[in-house]
């Protein structure tokens, strides 16, 4: 295993707490981007900043081999009230980094310094910091300001903190691991009337409630069992007073997959089921649907190669080839969509460790024993896949 030594990991568990310091949210990264663009223009990277609006590249070339890849780091915090009580807990209120991004942010730098002043590799290296992973389609916004187009990669990589698997185990899967998430607001228009009259109104509240009901049979009986899926109603909303019937009833829907004809089939359910319901309580009914985020499909020859990577460099024990599937959901997916590559996990804690509270809790926090963990795992790759003994293959 690759160590970059106690001074240096020290440095950037500073970096990574200055950031944690300073959250800041989607498209609004614009403190954390000007660190990363100064720390990586200070080792010799060419950087390119402003793609997707605070997305940053910084791009370090060595050799004469056409090879090319990619590793991406998120910057975004999340609009959560900070509960750490550590001693870098976040300045601005009601935001904080509550995901680890800024522990994924402080791996790769500490990872870009180590591969500037000591790697040994021939090959293109492009180091994507990006924006707005937290649901505002970061990854989207960097493409369409043609990331791929200015910096083609043959193979890309990610990697995401996981509490509740033992701090530095490195978790990897082929094929599909993150769920697609999409959203959909149920509108039920009915009649409002007096509570004590409702033969005289067309209730939608009954309504709603019916079809809360029958979506829940929506992964028992139209998925196939050994898919999963989620349907959840997170908010129902009528009404404000015991004896009124109110003239509409309002549920937002959240929908994940892992398995794109899966997402499809919900959709087709959903929209069916809905329009039948409302029809047999006399209601009519608007569904406005939000596609998200796309399941995220690890390629099977670069995780492979990524596995090979660890396995070379990790004790065995520290490594899960067959890690779980989750139906959080990640848009690392469309960068998939565009090259193949991998996305993995790294143990953030378990039990009683520290770094085991989950993620999106006002009580979590990254564990900053994984920079030293994370960086060194990068450096590997870089080295493994751009070996110059291997000129002639590509990632």
């Amino acid at each position: 295993m690759i160590h970059l030594g106690p001074a240096a990991i020290e440095e950037f568990v500073a970096i990574r707490r200055d950031i944690h310091r300073h959250p800041e949210l989607a498209f609004d990264e614009h403190r954390t981007s000007a660190l990363v663009a100064r720390q990586l223009e200070d080792w010799g990277y060419a950087v390119t900043t402003g793609l997707g609006g605070t997305g940053v590249v910084g791009q370090l070339v060595r050799g004469r081999s056409a090879r090319r890849i990619g590793i991406r780091a998120d910057m975004d915090a999340l609009p959560i009230e900070e509960a750490t009580g550590a001693d870098w807990c976040s300045r601005h209120a009601g935001v904080m980094h509550a995901c680890g991004h800024d522990g994924h942010t402080a791996m790769l730098l500490a990872a870009a310094r180590h591969l500037a002043q000591h790697g040994q590799f021939d090959g293109t290296l492009n180091l994507i910091f990006q924006p707005a992973e937290e649901g505002a389609g970061g990854a989207l916004q960097m493409m369409a300001d043609g990331l791929f187009e200015r910096f083609p990669c043959d193979a890309i990589f990610a990697m995401h903190n996981m509490p509740g698997y033992p701090q530095g185990r490195l978790l990897f899967r082929s094929g599909p691991m993150m769920a697609s998430s999409d959203y959909a607001t149920v509108t039920l228009h009915g009649v409002g009337g007096h509570g004590g009259m409702p033969h005289r109104a067309t209730d939608p509240v009954v309504g709603a409630a019916s079809v809360v009901m029958a979506l829940q049979t929506l992964v028992s009986r139209n998925v196939d069992p050994l898919q999963p899926a989620v349907v959840t109603v997170g908010a129902l909303q009528a009404g404000q007073a015991n004896n009124v019937i109110p003239a509409s009833a309002r549920l937002e829907l959240s929908i994940r997959a892992l398995d794109p004809g899966v997402r499809s089939d919900l959709e087709r359910r959903i929209r069916a089921l809905v329009a039948a319901q409302a029809e047999s309580f006399g209601l009519n009914a608007e569904i406005d649907w939000r596609p998200g985020y796309a399941v995220l499909v690890n390629d099977a020859t670069q995780t492979a190669r990524a596995l090979a990577v660890a396995q070379r460099h990790f004790p065995a024990d520290q490594i899960d080839p067959n890690g779980p599937m989750l139906t959080g959901s990640e848009d690392f997916a469309f960068m998939l969509e565009r090259v193949p590559g991998c996305y993995f996990f790294i143990g953030n804690g378990a039990g009683d460790d520290a770094g085991a509270c989950m993620v999106h809790n006002p009580s979590y926090d990254f564990n900053d024993a994984n920079i030293g963990t994370g960086a060194a795992y990068w450096v590997a790759l870089v080295n493994d896949l751009l070996d110059p003994r291997q000129t002639e293959e590509t990632p």
